[in-house]
């Protein structure tokens, strides 16, 4: 069985300067401060927290939205999430960014859920403000 996380938060910088740090490996590192492989095309293979996450570049539309196929390591082998990080301007400029992740297996929805708000929108705010 699975399950759907969804999240959303706001950062004060530009949709652009997000989605740079979202799939750009040096920036994607230096936010997380853990090692990402990442390329800016449909199909392509990227890593991020060192090899903990493996996936596949699925839609990438510049500032907008990013869409990868996600595998965790400790996840059954074939097992993927789609996870999409759609990007909207905010007054301010800044960005809204809302966060879906499905199919994330249920005994690490809340590992997982707990995870993206810890070790993503926290340090990328951080980061970019």
């Amino acid at each position: 069985m699975t399950k759907t996380i969804r999240q959303q938060t706001v950062i004060k910088a530009s949709p652009r300067a997000v989605y740079d740090a979202l799939i750009e490996s040096k920036k994607h590192a230096a936010f997380t401060g853990k090692p990402a492989r990442n390329n800016r095309r449909v199909g392509g293979a990227f890593s991020c927290y060192g090899d903990y996450i493996q996936g596949i570049n699925v839609e990438l539309i510049l500032a907008k939205r990013i869409v990868q196929a996600w595998q965790a390591k400790n996840w059954p082998k074939g097992t993927y999430s789609l996870v999409t990080f759609a990007l909207a301007k905010a007054p301010g400029g800044k960005t809204t960014l809302t966060f879906t992740q499905i199919g994330v297996p249920a005994s690490d929805y809340k590992d997982m859920s707990d995870g993206w708000k810890t070790y993503y929108w926290k340090p990328l705010k951080a980061y970019l403000e």
